[in-house]
């Protein structure tokens, strides 16, 4: 089971992308104690880690894919944020989507795992 992902973000970013994540369903929770310069947000006992860098890197292919039931609001939230969505081939026969988070991240969502 993966834990957590660690994505890198400019300090400027970590506003923008915490109410990123926030449309995504996750909650930000409190960093352990000494830790400095990041962000944690976590849902059904996953978690994202936003690590504040000097120079980040967001792959332009490479992505987080999450497994979202409720596909339809949280695509309308994401649009009605100003937020892009790119429908993608129904592989399994569910919808999925890719999207990007304000620091770049590439993110889809799919309303089941693949199986």
């Amino acid at each position: 089971m993966i834990h957590h992902v660690g994505l890198e973000i400019e300090a400027d970013d970590v506003v923008p992308c915490l109410e990123f994540w926030k449309l995504l369903g996750w909650e930000q929770v409190a960093l352990p104690e000494g830790m400095r310069e990041a962000a944690w947000l976590e849902r059904d006992g996953h978690q994202i880690h936003l690590q504040v860098v000097a120079l980040p890197v967001a792959p332009h292919i490479g992505h987080v894919a999450l497994v979202d039931p409720d596909l339809d609001a949280t695509v309308e939230r994401i649009v009605a944020a100003s937020g892009e969505v790119h429908e993608r081939t129904r592989y399994w026969g569910e919808r999925r989507i890719f999207t990007r988070c304000p620091a770049g991240h590439r993110v889809e969502l799919m309303q089941a795992p693949p199986g």
